[in-house]
């Protein structure tokens, strides 16, 4: 099977066996809420194996994506990259049991509040992610928080004015933290040893030396 199937079903013990008995596929449970009669229904999404695969090493592609989609928003590239490490370890294809998707991990509210259509298109996922990542900072002026609402919601950054004190959210500003500072601290170190390293001349300096016939010469070989 090549394709993501889902299937919306109500999810027993039995069921999750047999299909994690599937050697090529993995079943990924999403829980979502009927519109239509508010009860909670679990979803299942089998996922083919090459299309989960995890990968921890971004392509060239992939990364001039961050760089170039978080300098178009004025987000720092080491933030983007630091919260796609937590958030799917860059793989395009993860799905959370919560049914947030793609690299960036957006909610289905959250890809169509910015725009995106395909979340598991690398581009429009972390065009989509920056997007909303910008719109927190804008809102909380504070990276810390910026975080913290990427995992929990603004309004439950909003509703503590601080991180929640919820495990997952703490843990999660705590790991994009780190992630954070170390690239911050390795991009800074770079531009200083930049800074600093003479400048190599644009041309070969002039040489001179005297003949033996006390004729002067000027040289740039």
């Amino acid at each position: 099977m090549r394709s993501c199937l889902i299937m919306a079903v109500l999810l027993s013990p039995s069921i999750a066996s047999a299909a994690s008995m599937e050697p090529p596929s993995k079943v990924v449970p999403v829980t979502r809420v009927d519109p239509r009669t508010g009860q909670a229904i679990q979803t299942i999404a089998v996922v083919p194996r090459a299309v989960r695969r995890a990968t921890s090493v971004p392509d060239r592609n992939v990364k001039e994506l961050v760089e170039a989609t978080a300098k178009e928003y004025a987000v720092s590239p080491e933030l983007v990259d630091s919260v796609i490490q937590v958030e799917s370890n860059y793989n395009p294809h993860a799905v959370s049991p919560k049914g947030a998707s793609g690299l960036m991990q957006l909610m289905p509210a959250t890809a169509r509040r910015f725009g995106v259509n395909d979340a598991f298109d690398p581009k429009e996922n972390i065009k989509g992610g920056v997007k909303y990542l910008k719109f927190l900072q804008e809102t909380f002026k504070d990276d810390r928080l910026a975080i913290a609402a990427y995992n929990a919601g603004e309004g439950a950054v909003s509703k503590y004015n601080d991180v929640p004190p919820y495990t997952e959210t703490k843990n999660y500003v705590s790991e994009v933290g780190k992630r954070y500072g170390k690239a911050k601290r390795a991009a800074d170190d770079k531009n200083k040893a930049a800074v600093a390293a003479p400048l190599k001349p644009e041309f070969a300096p002039v040489r001179q030396y005297t003949d033996s016939e006390g004729r002067l010469h000027l040289t740039t070989q």
